[in-house]
Protein backbone atom coordinates (compact mmCIF):
# COMPACT_ATOMS: atom_id res chain seq x y z
CA UNK A 1 0.00 0.00 0.00
CA UNK A 2 1.14 3.65 -0.53
CA UNK A 3 1.18 5.41 2.24
CA UNK A 4 2.03 8.94 3.59
CA UNK A 5 4.25 10.03 6.67
CA UNK A 6 3.28 7.85 9.68
CA UNK A 7 0.67 9.19 11.71
CA UNK A 8 -0.74 8.49 15.16
CA UNK A 9 -4.33 7.26 15.80
CA UNK A 10 -7.16 6.17 18.56
CA UNK A 11 -9.83 4.36 17.28
CA UNK A 12 -13.40 4.19 19.65
CA UNK A 13 -15.22 0.96 19.06
CA UNK A 14 -17.44 -1.59 20.68
CA UNK A 15 -18.38 -5.20 19.65
CA UNK A 16 -21.71 -4.71 19.96
CA UNK A 17 -21.65 -2.34 17.07
CA UNK A 18 -22.29 -4.44 12.98
CA UNK A 19 -20.01 -1.23 12.02
CA UNK A 20 -17.47 -1.90 14.43
CA UNK A 21 -17.35 -5.64 13.49
CA UNK A 22 -17.45 -5.38 9.37
CA UNK A 23 -13.99 -3.07 9.65
CA UNK A 24 -11.64 -5.51 11.55
CA UNK A 25 -10.22 -6.43 9.14
CA UNK A 26 -9.41 -2.62 8.86
CA UNK A 27 -7.85 -2.40 12.26
CA UNK A 28 -6.05 -5.08 11.82
CA UNK A 29 -4.25 -3.49 8.67
CA UNK A 30 -3.99 0.01 10.57
CA UNK A 31 -2.01 -2.22 13.68
CA UNK A 32 0.22 -3.92 11.24
CA UNK A 33 1.54 -0.31 9.89
CA UNK A 34 1.08 1.73 13.15
CA UNK A 35 1.61 -0.74 15.83
CA UNK A 36 1.97 1.32 19.14
CA UNK A 37 0.79 4.31 17.60
CA UNK A 38 -2.85 3.54 16.92
CA UNK A 39 -4.66 2.74 19.95
CA UNK A 40 -7.52 0.94 20.62
CA UNK A 41 -10.09 2.04 23.23
CA UNK A 42 -13.17 -0.52 23.38
CA UNK A 43 -16.50 0.26 25.00
CA UNK A 44 -18.04 -2.86 25.69
CA UNK A 45 -15.44 -6.49 25.57
CA UNK A 46 -11.69 -5.68 25.79
CA UNK A 47 -11.05 -8.82 23.77
CA UNK A 48 -12.64 -7.19 20.42
CA UNK A 49 -11.38 -6.50 18.49
CA UNK A 50 -9.05 -9.84 17.63
CA UNK A 51 -5.47 -10.10 16.97
CA UNK A 52 -5.16 -6.26 18.53
CA UNK A 53 -2.51 -6.33 21.21
CA UNK A 54 -3.01 -3.94 24.17
CA UNK A 55 -6.22 -3.48 23.37
CA UNK A 56 -7.51 -0.40 25.79
CA UNK A 57 -10.46 -1.81 27.89
CA UNK A 58 -12.54 2.04 28.04
CA UNK A 59 -15.94 -0.29 29.27
CA UNK A 60 -16.18 2.83 32.40
CA UNK A 61 -16.31 5.35 29.28
CA UNK A 62 -13.97 7.49 30.45
CA UNK A 63 -11.93 8.13 27.16
CA UNK A 64 -15.07 8.04 25.62
CA UNK A 65 -16.83 10.57 27.89
CA UNK A 66 -13.41 13.25 28.21
CA UNK A 67 -12.92 13.03 24.47
CA UNK A 68 -16.78 13.47 23.70
CA UNK A 69 -17.33 10.45 21.75
CA UNK A 70 -20.77 10.46 20.09
CA UNK A 71 -20.69 7.45 17.56
CA UNK A 72 -18.14 4.22 16.81
CA UNK A 73 -16.48 3.34 15.23
CA UNK A 74 -14.75 6.88 15.79
CA UNK A 75 -10.88 7.63 14.63
CA UNK A 76 -8.86 10.35 15.90
CA UNK A 77 -5.53 11.77 14.36
CA UNK A 78 -3.44 12.92 17.21
CA UNK A 79 -0.92 15.44 16.92
CA UNK A 80 1.07 14.37 19.83
CA UNK A 81 -1.59 13.87 22.79
CA UNK A 82 -3.68 16.82 21.24
CA UNK A 83 -6.76 15.81 18.98
CA UNK A 84 -5.97 16.67 15.14
CA UNK A 85 -9.18 15.60 13.54
CA UNK A 86 -11.80 12.82 13.65
CA UNK A 87 -14.04 10.57 11.38
CA UNK A 88 -16.50 8.06 12.63
CA UNK A 89 -18.79 5.08 10.77
CA UNK A 90 -17.28 3.51 7.62
CA UNK A 91 -16.57 5.99 4.37
CA UNK A 92 -13.92 3.59 3.05
CA UNK A 93 -13.13 6.62 0.67
CA UNK A 94 -13.05 8.65 3.67
CA UNK A 95 -11.09 6.18 5.68
CA UNK A 96 -8.62 6.21 2.78
CA UNK A 97 -7.69 9.96 2.70
CA UNK A 98 -7.81 10.27 6.40
CA UNK A 99 -5.17 7.46 6.73
CA UNK A 100 -3.16 7.92 3.16
CA UNK A 101 -3.83 4.36 2.61
CA UNK A 102 -4.91 4.05 -0.71
CA UNK A 103 -6.21 0.18 -0.58
CA UNK A 104 -7.41 0.58 3.38
CA UNK A 105 -10.38 -1.45 3.28
CA UNK A 106 -10.59 -3.29 0.26
CA UNK A 107 -13.02 -6.10 -0.39
CA UNK A 108 -15.52 -4.16 2.01
CA UNK A 109 -18.71 -2.21 1.37
CA UNK A 110 -17.86 1.30 0.38
CA UNK A 111 -20.63 2.82 3.64
CA UNK A 112 -21.79 2.00 6.38
CA UNK A 113 -23.28 4.26 9.30
CA UNK A 114 -21.79 3.30 12.89
CA UNK A 115 -23.65 3.03 15.95
CA UNK A 116 -24.47 5.40 19.03
CA UNK A 117 -21.57 5.24 21.51
CA UNK A 118 -22.31 4.05 24.84
CA UNK A 119 -21.56 7.38 26.29
CA UNK A 120 -25.24 8.27 24.71
CA UNK A 121 -27.21 5.94 26.53
CA UNK A 122 -29.94 7.27 28.30
CA UNK A 123 -28.83 8.44 31.85
CA UNK A 124 -25.10 7.93 31.07
CA UNK A 125 -24.53 11.65 30.76
CA UNK A 126 -25.75 12.56 33.85
CA UNK A 127 -23.76 9.38 35.44
CA UNK A 128 -20.80 9.88 33.84
CA UNK A 129 -20.13 13.41 34.91
CA UNK A 130 -20.49 12.13 38.64
CA UNK A 131 -17.90 9.39 37.69
CA UNK A 132 -15.20 11.22 36.02
CA UNK A 133 -15.71 14.71 38.72
CA UNK A 134 -17.28 16.79 35.95
CA UNK A 135 -20.42 18.28 37.60
CA UNK A 136 -20.72 21.52 38.84
CA UNK A 137 -22.77 20.03 42.17
CA UNK A 138 -21.39 22.44 45.24
CA UNK A 139 -23.86 20.83 47.75
CA UNK A 140 -21.93 18.86 50.43
CA UNK A 141 -22.53 14.82 50.15
CA UNK A 142 -23.28 13.19 53.05
CA UNK A 143 -22.21 9.64 53.91
CA UNK A 144 -24.96 7.61 55.90
CA UNK A 145 -23.82 4.75 58.21
CA UNK A 146 -24.29 1.24 56.97
CA UNK A 147 -27.10 0.68 59.40
CA UNK A 148 -29.03 3.37 58.50
CA UNK A 149 -31.75 3.26 56.41
CA UNK A 150 -32.23 6.19 53.67
CA UNK A 151 -35.90 7.00 54.13
CA UNK A 152 -35.46 7.39 57.61
CA UNK A 153 -32.47 9.23 57.18
CA UNK A 154 -34.41 11.55 55.47
CA UNK A 155 -36.82 12.31 58.27
CA UNK A 156 -34.21 11.92 60.86
CA UNK A 157 -32.63 15.21 59.27
CA UNK A 158 -35.59 17.40 59.48
CA UNK A 159 -36.15 17.42 55.59
CA UNK A 160 -39.51 16.23 54.94
CA UNK A 161 -42.64 17.25 55.29
CA UNK A 162 -44.02 14.80 57.16
CA UNK A 163 -44.32 11.97 54.29
CA UNK A 164 -41.63 9.95 52.65
CA UNK A 165 -39.47 12.00 50.29
CA UNK A 166 -37.26 10.85 47.97
CA UNK A 167 -33.17 10.94 48.58
CA UNK A 168 -31.68 13.33 46.91
CA UNK A 169 -28.63 11.34 45.51
CA UNK A 170 -25.86 13.43 43.49
CA UNK A 171 -27.16 11.65 40.59
CA UNK A 172 -30.85 12.35 40.62
CA UNK A 173 -29.89 15.70 41.62
CA UNK A 174 -27.85 16.40 38.55
CA UNK A 175 -30.65 14.83 36.02
CA UNK A 176 -33.08 17.36 37.85
CA UNK A 177 -30.46 20.33 36.86
CA UNK A 178 -30.67 19.01 33.18
CA UNK A 179 -34.13 19.82 33.03
CA UNK A 180 -33.58 23.45 32.67
CA UNK A 181 -30.93 25.60 31.17
CA UNK A 182 -29.44 27.35 34.12
CA UNK A 183 -26.23 26.99 36.04
CA UNK A 184 -26.59 25.28 38.96
CA UNK A 185 -24.33 27.82 41.27
CA UNK A 186 -27.21 30.49 40.42
CA UNK A 187 -28.66 32.53 42.94
CA UNK A 188 -32.37 32.56 42.41
CA UNK A 189 -33.02 34.85 45.45
CA UNK A 190 -33.10 34.33 49.43
CA UNK A 191 -35.99 32.18 50.60
CA UNK A 192 -37.92 33.38 53.76
CA UNK A 193 -38.43 33.24 56.30
CA UNK A 194 -34.23 32.99 56.90
CA UNK A 195 -33.39 34.68 53.94
CA UNK A 196 -31.00 32.40 53.08
CA UNK A 197 -29.64 32.23 49.59
CA UNK A 198 -30.79 30.08 47.50
CA UNK A 199 -29.17 28.24 44.29
CA UNK A 200 -30.41 26.42 41.27
CA UNK A 201 -29.05 23.28 42.92
CA UNK A 202 -30.36 23.80 45.70
CA UNK A 203 -34.38 24.11 44.05
CA UNK A 204 -33.48 20.71 42.28
CA UNK A 205 -31.93 18.64 45.48
CA UNK A 206 -35.79 19.74 46.72
CA UNK A 207 -38.08 19.24 43.53
CA UNK A 208 -36.19 15.71 43.80
CA UNK A 209 -37.39 14.97 47.24
CA UNK A 210 -40.85 16.07 46.13
CA UNK A 211 -40.52 13.84 43.54
CA UNK A 212 -40.51 16.25 40.54
CA UNK A 213 -39.29 14.52 37.41
CA UNK A 214 -36.77 16.70 35.51
CA UNK A 215 -39.36 18.17 32.68
CA UNK A 216 -41.19 19.87 35.82
CA UNK A 217 -38.08 21.68 37.10
CA UNK A 218 -38.84 24.67 34.97
CA UNK A 219 -42.38 25.61 37.00
CA UNK A 220 -40.88 25.32 40.09
CA UNK A 221 -38.13 27.65 39.52
CA UNK A 222 -41.06 29.81 38.32
CA UNK A 223 -43.14 28.99 41.21
CA UNK A 224 -40.05 30.03 43.35
CA UNK A 225 -39.73 33.09 41.34
CA UNK A 226 -42.98 34.19 41.90
CA UNK A 227 -42.74 33.29 45.21
CA UNK A 228 -40.61 35.90 45.84
CA UNK A 229 -41.96 38.60 44.22
CA UNK A 230 -42.36 41.39 47.28
CA UNK A 231 -46.33 42.00 46.48
CA UNK A 232 -46.84 38.26 47.28
CA UNK A 233 -45.35 38.35 50.98
CA UNK A 234 -44.01 35.15 51.07
CA UNK A 235 -42.25 36.00 54.82
CA UNK A 236 -45.91 37.40 56.47
CA UNK A 237 -47.51 34.58 54.98
CA UNK A 238 -45.62 31.73 56.46
CA UNK A 239 -46.12 34.01 59.72
CA UNK A 240 -49.58 34.52 60.01
CA UNK A 241 -51.91 32.16 61.82
CA UNK A 242 -54.49 32.11 59.38
CA UNK A 243 -54.65 28.94 57.04
CA UNK A 244 -53.21 30.10 54.11
CA UNK A 245 -50.48 28.65 52.15
CA UNK A 246 -49.30 29.42 48.43
CA UNK A 247 -51.57 28.01 45.83
CA UNK A 248 -50.13 27.55 42.03
CA UNK A 249 -52.18 27.54 38.93
CA UNK A 250 -50.64 26.67 35.93
CA UNK A 251 -51.57 27.76 32.58
CA UNK A 252 -50.33 27.50 29.04
CA UNK A 253 -48.63 24.90 26.57
CA UNK A 254 -46.31 23.49 29.10
CA UNK A 255 -49.76 21.89 31.07
CA UNK A 256 -49.81 19.55 28.63
CA UNK A 257 -46.26 19.24 27.89
CA UNK A 258 -46.04 18.27 31.23
CA UNK A 259 -48.98 16.14 31.95
CA UNK A 260 -50.50 18.52 34.53
CA UNK A 261 -54.51 17.84 35.29
CA UNK A 262 -57.13 20.53 35.08
CA UNK A 263 -59.76 18.28 34.57
CA UNK A 264 -61.39 15.52 37.01
CA UNK A 265 -60.31 15.70 40.43
CA UNK A 266 -57.32 18.58 39.46
CA UNK A 267 -57.59 19.81 43.26
CA UNK A 268 -57.21 15.99 44.17
CA UNK A 269 -54.61 13.45 45.13
CA UNK A 270 -53.50 11.31 41.53
CA UNK A 271 -51.69 13.20 39.69
CA UNK A 272 -47.78 13.58 39.43
CA UNK A 273 -47.03 16.82 37.92
CA UNK A 274 -49.90 18.89 40.37
CA UNK A 275 -48.81 16.87 43.48
CA UNK A 276 -44.64 17.07 43.12
CA UNK A 277 -44.61 20.88 41.92
CA UNK A 278 -46.68 22.14 44.71
CA UNK A 279 -44.35 20.19 47.65
CA UNK A 280 -41.24 21.12 46.07
CA UNK A 281 -41.97 24.78 46.50
CA UNK A 282 -43.16 23.86 50.26
CA UNK A 283 -39.75 21.86 50.94
CA UNK A 284 -37.81 24.86 49.63
CA UNK A 285 -39.32 26.98 51.90
CA UNK A 286 -38.64 24.74 54.65
CA UNK A 287 -35.60 23.24 53.79
CA UNK A 288 -33.72 26.28 52.64
CA UNK A 289 -35.90 29.01 54.39
CA UNK A 290 -36.65 27.33 57.49
CA UNK A 291 -40.19 27.87 57.34
CA UNK A 292 -40.91 24.69 60.10
CA UNK A 293 -43.97 24.71 61.58
CA UNK A 294 -44.41 25.16 65.18
CA UNK A 295 -41.17 27.56 64.76
CA UNK A 296 -41.88 30.36 62.36
CA UNK A 297 -44.62 28.73 60.65
CA UNK A 298 -47.23 30.11 62.96
CA UNK A 299 -50.34 28.90 61.99
CA UNK A 300 -52.77 27.43 64.19
CA UNK A 301 -54.66 25.58 62.00
CA UNK A 302 -52.92 25.11 58.68
CA UNK A 303 -55.03 23.21 56.04
CA UNK A 304 -54.05 20.08 54.02
CA UNK A 305 -52.83 22.54 51.21
CA UNK A 306 -49.56 22.59 52.88
CA UNK A 307 -48.59 19.95 51.92
CA UNK A 308 -48.99 21.15 48.18
CA UNK A 309 -51.46 23.17 46.71
CA UNK A 310 -51.34 22.88 42.94
CA UNK A 311 -53.29 22.62 39.53
CA UNK A 312 -53.38 23.41 35.70
CA UNK A 313 -56.81 25.47 34.71
CA UNK A 314 -58.86 24.40 32.57
CA UNK A 315 -58.12 26.04 29.02
CA UNK A 316 -60.20 24.18 26.35
CA UNK A 317 -62.90 27.45 25.76
CA UNK A 318 -60.77 29.74 23.80
CA UNK A 319 -63.78 32.02 23.89
CA UNK A 320 -63.57 32.24 27.53
CA UNK A 321 -59.88 34.08 28.77
CA UNK A 322 -57.95 32.35 31.59
CA UNK A 323 -55.99 33.96 34.75
CA UNK A 324 -53.37 34.14 32.60
CA UNK A 325 -54.72 36.16 30.01
CA UNK A 326 -56.36 38.32 32.75
CA UNK A 327 -52.68 38.57 34.12
CA UNK A 328 -51.37 40.50 30.94
CA UNK A 329 -50.03 36.96 29.46
CA UNK A 330 -50.90 35.76 26.27
CA UNK A 331 -52.59 32.13 26.08
CA UNK A 332 -49.55 31.05 23.71
CA UNK A 333 -46.98 31.45 27.19
CA UNK A 334 -46.34 29.41 29.80
CA UNK A 335 -47.43 31.10 33.37
CA UNK A 336 -47.53 30.09 36.83
CA UNK A 337 -49.72 31.98 39.23
CA UNK A 338 -49.66 32.36 43.12
CA UNK A 339 -52.05 33.06 45.58
CA UNK A 340 -52.49 33.07 49.26
CA UNK A 341 -54.80 30.70 49.90
CA UNK A 342 -57.22 28.53 52.09
CA UNK A 343 -59.37 25.63 52.26
CA UNK A 344 -61.49 24.82 49.18
CA UNK A 345 -65.51 25.68 50.04
CA UNK A 346 -68.01 24.34 47.58
CA UNK A 347 -70.47 26.14 45.29
CA UNK A 348 -73.18 23.30 44.58
CA UNK A 349 -76.14 24.78 42.19
CA UNK A 350 -77.25 22.53 40.04
CA UNK A 351 -80.64 24.52 39.22
CA UNK A 352 -79.83 27.88 37.69
CA UNK A 353 -80.10 28.18 34.24
CA UNK A 354 -79.27 31.27 33.18
CA UNK A 355 -75.93 33.44 33.75
CA UNK A 356 -77.90 35.96 36.12
CA UNK A 357 -79.34 32.92 38.77
CA UNK A 358 -75.71 31.67 38.42
CA UNK A 359 -74.17 34.57 39.53
CA UNK A 360 -76.25 35.47 42.23
CA UNK A 361 -76.19 31.75 43.58
CA UNK A 362 -72.23 32.13 43.27
CA UNK A 363 -72.50 35.72 44.97
CA UNK A 364 -73.90 34.39 48.24
CA UNK A 365 -71.69 31.75 48.57
CA UNK A 366 -68.39 34.38 48.32
CA UNK A 367 -69.77 36.39 51.23
CA UNK A 368 -68.72 33.48 53.39
CA UNK A 369 -65.05 34.14 52.47
CA UNK A 370 -63.17 34.57 55.81
CA UNK A 371 -66.77 36.06 57.42
CA UNK A 372 -69.96 36.89 55.98
CA UNK A 373 -70.15 39.96 58.21
CA UNK A 374 -66.28 41.15 56.92
CA UNK A 375 -65.72 42.91 54.16
CA UNK A 376 -62.82 43.97 52.11
CA UNK A 377 -60.38 41.76 53.73
CA UNK A 378 -59.46 39.02 52.07
CA UNK A 379 -59.30 38.06 48.08
CA UNK A 380 -60.61 34.95 46.84
CA UNK A 381 -60.18 32.61 43.61
CA UNK A 382 -63.38 31.93 42.49
CA UNK A 383 -63.03 28.11 41.13
CA UNK A 384 -65.91 27.74 38.35
CA UNK A 385 -66.41 24.08 36.80
CA UNK A 386 -66.89 23.75 33.03
CA UNK A 387 -70.72 22.95 33.24
CA UNK A 388 -71.26 26.43 34.84
CA UNK A 389 -68.39 28.08 32.46
CA UNK A 390 -71.31 26.67 29.65
CA UNK A 391 -74.12 27.90 31.77
CA UNK A 392 -72.31 31.87 31.21
CA UNK A 393 -71.21 31.46 27.76
CA UNK A 394 -74.98 30.06 26.30
CA UNK A 395 -76.20 33.22 28.14
CA UNK A 396 -73.40 34.91 25.81
CA UNK A 397 -71.29 36.46 29.23
CA UNK A 398 -67.95 36.71 29.32
CA UNK A 399 -65.42 36.31 32.28
CA UNK A 400 -65.83 40.02 32.65
CA UNK A 401 -69.46 39.77 32.63
CA UNK A 402 -69.50 37.47 35.69
CA UNK A 403 -67.13 39.25 37.60
CA UNK A 404 -68.95 42.81 37.02
CA UNK A 405 -71.86 41.00 38.25
CA UNK A 406 -70.37 39.46 41.35
CA UNK A 407 -68.91 42.62 42.36
CA UNK A 408 -72.41 44.55 41.75
CA UNK A 409 -74.72 41.80 43.92
CA UNK A 410 -71.52 41.44 46.38
CA UNK A 411 -72.13 45.07 46.96
CA UNK A 412 -73.87 45.86 50.91
CA UNK A 413 -75.01 48.79 53.10
CA UNK A 414 -72.03 48.64 55.99
CA UNK A 415 -75.21 48.88 58.39
CA UNK A 416 -75.73 45.14 58.05
CA UNK A 417 -72.39 43.94 58.83
CA UNK A 418 -70.93 46.12 61.58
CA UNK A 419 -70.06 44.53 64.87
CA UNK A 420 -73.28 43.99 66.81
CA UNK A 421 -75.52 43.72 64.15
CA UNK A 422 -77.69 40.69 63.95
CA UNK A 423 -76.78 40.11 67.29
CA UNK A 424 -72.83 39.31 65.99
CA UNK A 425 -70.13 40.53 67.68
CA UNK A 426 -67.81 40.20 64.54
CA UNK A 427 -68.40 43.07 61.76
CA UNK A 428 -66.93 45.92 60.26
CA UNK A 429 -66.11 48.91 62.17
CA UNK A 430 -68.97 51.00 63.10
CA UNK A 431 -67.63 53.58 61.05
CA UNK A 432 -68.53 51.72 57.87
CA UNK A 433 -72.13 51.77 58.89
CA UNK A 434 -73.14 54.67 56.51
CA UNK A 435 -71.15 53.33 53.65
CA UNK A 436 -71.84 50.98 50.92
CA UNK A 437 -69.51 48.29 51.02
CA UNK A 438 -68.03 45.74 48.60
CA UNK A 439 -66.58 42.14 49.67
CA UNK A 440 -63.33 42.26 47.43
CA UNK A 441 -61.29 45.33 46.44
CA UNK A 442 -60.75 46.02 42.66
CA UNK A 443 -58.49 43.52 41.89
CA UNK A 444 -59.51 41.06 44.86
CA UNK A 445 -61.35 38.83 43.08
CA UNK A 446 -59.98 36.36 40.39
CA UNK A 447 -61.91 33.75 38.53
CA UNK A 448 -60.20 30.41 37.09
CA UNK A 449 -62.39 26.76 35.27
CA UNK A 450 -60.95 23.68 36.63
CA UNK A 451 -63.12 20.12 37.09
CA UNK A 452 -64.50 17.57 35.38
CA UNK A 453 -67.41 18.25 32.42
CA UNK A 454 -69.77 16.33 34.27
CA UNK A 455 -71.03 17.66 37.78
CA UNK A 456 -72.61 21.25 38.61
CA UNK A 457 -69.82 22.13 41.63
CA UNK A 458 -68.02 25.27 41.37
CA UNK A 459 -65.61 25.76 45.09
CA UNK A 460 -64.46 28.62 46.20
CA UNK A 461 -60.40 29.33 47.50
CA UNK A 462 -60.54 32.03 50.42
CA UNK A 463 -57.64 34.26 50.65
CA UNK A 464 -55.30 35.12 53.08
CA UNK A 465 -57.10 37.87 55.37
CA UNK A 466 -54.27 40.23 55.41
CA UNK A 467 -54.58 39.91 51.65
CA UNK A 468 -54.61 43.20 49.40
CA UNK A 469 -52.11 45.69 49.94
CA UNK A 470 -51.60 44.92 53.58
CA UNK A 471 -50.18 42.12 52.48
CA UNK A 472 -50.11 38.94 49.89
CA UNK A 473 -51.41 39.88 46.35
CA UNK A 474 -52.00 36.83 43.45
CA UNK A 475 -48.67 37.16 41.71
CA UNK A 476 -47.53 35.48 38.08
CA UNK A 477 -44.55 34.13 36.70
CA UNK A 478 -43.45 32.87 33.38
CA UNK A 479 -42.15 29.88 32.62
CA UNK A 480 -39.14 29.69 30.82
CA UNK A 481 -39.00 25.75 29.72
CA UNK A 482 -36.14 24.17 28.44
Amino acid sequence: MKQKPMKSYALVVKKDCPTCALIEPVISQLSELHGSDLQVYTQDDPSFPEGISDVKDDSQLEFSYRNNIEVVPTLIELDGAEEHSRIYGWDKKQWQEFTGLEELGDGLVDFKPGCGSKTQDPGMDEILALRFGTSKLQARELSLAESEDIMEACFDRGWSDGLPVIPPTPLRVLKMLNGCDREADEIIGNIPPDNAPCSIEKLAINAVMAGCKPEYFPVVIASVEAALQDRFCMHGLLCTTYFSSPVLIVNGPIVKQIGMNSGMNALGQGNRANATIGRALQLIIRNVGGGVPGKIDRAAMGNPGKYTYCFAEDESDENWNSLAMDRGFQRQESVISLFAGDGLQPILDQQSRSPESLAKSMAQSLRSVANCKLFGLADAILVVCPEHRRVFMEGNWSKENLKDALYNELITPGSEVIRGADGIAEGMPAKFSDKQLNKFRDDGLHIVTVGGTAGMFSAIIGGWVASGERGSQIVSQKICSV
